[in-house]
């Protein structure tokens, strides 16, 4: 049998169509349910759903006055506050095309990347580093506020295959990419809902991300409203171990965040959750140890999903098929998707090759802005080519081996990095760990790995552990103590730098 999943029929999506309207349309059959709350400690911040779609509506309205035009673009610099979506969908809801940016960028990274989507306007928080782009106007995000009071706008309905937004990838692989992805996009998360989420309308789902990441943008706020259900946003400030009472003290039924943050959340003993039905992560690979962690700190399980910027989630356990112990999960309900050989066909179940996505799905990007050349790269016949290598056993299940440009090779073999770190998760005493290759002399590479840990421990123990539990080429022959590994603001570890990091005896 080959590596390739049967996507049965699937719904086209409707057109005319407009992501906004159909992200808030069942939210406007019940105006005063919770739409959204920004969680802290000391209380929230609590929006229905009149209210949210008065001030999306609003700000659809005050941006068209400003005499920006369908197509143009809206650069955000805003950070986890009730600005950020509601600035958005309102550009969405007129035919606009956001950009959504961490605001944890500094004035060059974010000039050089305003620079590549050449924004008609830019809309900024206090204190948000701005990029260095005569002749753009700034509108402040307290603007936003005012703009609720205005006549609604009227939807923009047209194209579902129109731009939508553009979304920056992590770049912790090399330069991010400014990916524009089209109204449909939000069609096909209705994949995600049962395929992984597990998401019902009464559901309160608390999503541990910033505003501008792709995971939190979809899972944390507009798969919730689609459905009607609530979402909890932590404010600026939370941090990882006041989460947990969060998730307690505003009865969350979901939890979704990046491995790192569970990580963070399982360093102490968890509160009662008896509201909480189960867990979601994404952003990278997750290690067995951690699902087990959650599962024995909660009793519910922890759903991994495996995606990225260019398509969303697309391969995921989920609460009525989990995933096997090992395993990423299964191709998505409605995906089709295929492991390709060095030949661009697919391969034999249980054969490891590059993880694809059909050109067709709706979830899939328009293109890589303002390049041409990476974007037909990615492209093999009617196969989108994620850059990941992965391999589907007979049942179906993915297992996940890591990013084709992450794989070491020492003596000759390919040795991919998530496969040793999920061997050596269960290392006493090791609160976070990676591995990488690092060259110790011209021409010479050995796989190192990088480990958390309150200090340093005795190398010959964490060789003898990884002997036991790995081939001799895939071990580590070098170990260094750090103080924390390097990730982004969303937890994501950089490979690149870790490799940097390496400090010889």
């Amino acid at each position: 049998m080959l590596s390739v999943s049967d996507p049965g029929v699937s719904v086209p999506c409707p057109a005319p169509f407009n992501l906004a309207q159909y992200v808030l349309a069942e939210g406007a059959t019940r105006p005063d349910r919770q739409a959204m709350q920004i969680v802290r400690p000391d209380g929230c911040d609590s929006w229905n759903y009149a209210r949210l779609i008065a001030a999306v509506r609003g700000a659809g309205r005050g941006l068209l006055t400003l005499g920006l035009v369908p197509g143009d673009r809206v650069l955000l610099r805003l950070g986890n506050t009730p600005d950020f979506p509601v600035a958005f969908l309102g550009a969405i809801a007129v035919g606009l095309v956001p950009v959504p940016t961490s605001s944890q960028l500094t004035t060059a990274e974010i000039t050089g990347m305003s620079a590549r989507v050449d924004p008609q306007l830019i809309i900024a928080g206090d204190g948000v580093a701005l990029p260095e782009a005569p002749g753009v106007p700034v509108l402040a995000a307290a603007a936003l506020a005012d703009m609720a009071a205005l006549a609604p706008c009227d939807w923009a309905m047209d194209d579902p295959d129109r731009p939508a937004y553009v979304i920056f990838t992590s770049g912790s692989s090399g330069r991010p990419q400014a990916v524009c992805h089209a109204h449909r996009a939000i069609w096909a998360r209705r994949m995600m809902h049962q395929g992984w989420e597990g998401l019902r309308p009464e559901d309160r789902l608390l999503h541990a991300g910033a505003f501008n990441w792709t995971y939190t943008l979809g899972t944390g706020l507009m798969d919730p409203w689609t459905l009607g259900a609530t979402a909890l946003i932590p404010g600026a400030g939370v941090t990882p171990d006041q989460l947990p009472r969060l998730l307690q003290q505003y009865e969350a039924t979901i939890c979704a965040a990046a491995p790192g943050v569970f990580r963070q959340m399982l360093r102490a003993p968890l509160p009662a959750l008896p509201h909480l039905r189960h867990g979601l992560s994404a952003g990278e690979s997750l290690p067995p140890a951690h699902r087990q962690a959650w599962r024995a700190a909660t009793g519910t399980d922890l759903h991994e999903a495996l995606g990225m910027s260019e398509c969303s989630t697309f391969i995921s356990g989920a609460p009525g098929r989990p995933a096997p112990e090992g395993c990423a999960g299964y191709a998505q309900p409605g995906r089709a998707i295929a492991i390709l050989g060095n030949d661009g066909q697919p391969v034999p179940r249980d054969e490891a090759g590059m993880l694809a996505v059909s050109r067709h799905d709706p979830g899939l990007m328009l293109h890589y802005v303002q390049d041409p050349v990476e974007t037909a790269a990615r492209f093999r016949g009617d196969w989108f080519l994620t850059g990941d290598l992965a391999v589907m056993r007979e049942d179906g299940a993915l297992t996940y081996l890591g990013r084709d440009d992450d794989q070491m090779n020492p003596g000759g073999y390919r040795v991919s990095p998530q496969e040793v770190e999920a061997a050596l998760a269960g290392l006493p005493g090791v609160q976070d760990i990676a591995v990488t290759e690092v060259e110790v002399k011209p021409g010479s590479k050995v796989v190192a790995c990088f480990y958390v840990a309150p200090q340093p421990l005795d190398p010959a123990t964490l060789a003898a552990f990884a002997a036991e539990r790995l081939a001799r080429y895939r071990q580590p022959r070098l170990w260094q103590h750090v103080v924390a590994l390097p990730r982004n603001a969303n937890g994501k570890l950089n490979r690149r730098a870790l490799a940097a990091a390496w400090r010889p005896e």
